[in-house]
């Protein structure tokens, strides 16, 4: 939803989601906001709570499995798997998605890719879904008057039309917006540490075709799945800033992310709404 500075002011129980690459202080702004008047739903803890918990353990089954110990210790129902997912350390979750790749560094065939990937947007739709029964839940059992809902970096690519109304109807959309330099510090910190990523699946069957071309692979098993995600990484960035820059203008508003570290109390970070509002 789009709101005035006076309207947003006197909202009385604000609900906010954050849209933006990740990196770009989403997880800062939340930090600026007092822990007691604000409930932090994370889309991606939810997706590896609930709707991944299930493929997450599998995954580690799976590898644990490859080991004759482990393999007869479960095989017995002598141990069992339980993810520790918490909102600080999502890390498992990134395992999960992994790197498609040459297997002997840890890469992922092009088909189980694309498997995992899909499964990653369907949690991601639900857990975007869910997002309107937790509004009611911080109030209602938790007494918490506002709520930040902290998206991941791909839910631009949901064309989900549900979704997006359900969001558009319940929280205010705040694009948070990285200008060249910092665009091109996300693109260095993922030369640097190349994570595994979500991509639209005609945005990835499209570029591995052409990295596959541009250096002479015949197959995927070839690829050095951190070079892949570095050679990606910039792109992604070109790919997904439009996809934002639409979904602010047609459901909220856009922030200049430079101005987060600015940030020190809840009432900067209204004025900084007020000011996307204002069109300052």
């Amino acid at each position: 939803m789009k709101k005035t500075c006076a309207e947003f002011k006197r909202w009385p129980n604000k609900a906010v989601t954050l849209l933006g690459m990740s990196g770009v202080g989403k997880t800062a702004l939340g930090r600026v906001l007092p822990a007691d008047k604000w409930f932090h739903y994370s889309g991606d803890y939810r997706i590896g709570t609930r709707y991944l918990n299930e493929a997450i353990r599998d995954f580690i089954k799976h590898k644990a499995m490859e080991m004759d110990f482990f393999r007869d210790l479960f095989r017995r129902d002598l141990i069992y798997i339980r993810n520790n997912i918490t909102v600080d350390n999502l890390r498992i979750l990134s395992m999960f998605l992994g790197k498609i790749g040459d297997p002997a560094r840890g890469g992922l065939s092009v088909d189980e890719f694309k498997r995992r990937q899909r499964l990653f947007r369907a949690a991601e739709v639900q857990a975007m879904r869910d997002v309107d029964e937790f509004i009611g839940k911080a109030r209602r059992i938790y007494g918490y008057p506002n709520f930040l809902n902290d998206a991941g970096g791909s839910i631009c690519e949901l064309n989900a039309r549900e979704c997006w109304t359900l969001l558009s109807r319940n929280t205010l959309v705040l694009y948070l917006k990285a200008d060249d330099d910092m665009e091109q510090t996300l693109i260095n910190r993922a030369r640097a540490h190349p994570k595994p990523l979500y991509y639209d699946e005609k945005f990835l069957s499209r570029h591995l075709a052409e990295f596959l071309d541009a250096h002479g692979f015949e197959s995927a098993e070839q690829i050095d799945p951190d070079a892949f995600v570095q050679w990606v990484f910039p792109k992604l960035i070109a790919h997904r800033r439009p996809q934002y820059q639409r979904l602010a203008a047609r459901y909220g508003h856009t922030i200049d992310a430079r101005r987060i570290p600015e940030l020190r109390d809840e009432a900067d970070f209204i004025e900084l709404v007020c000011d996307a509002a204002n069109g300052a």
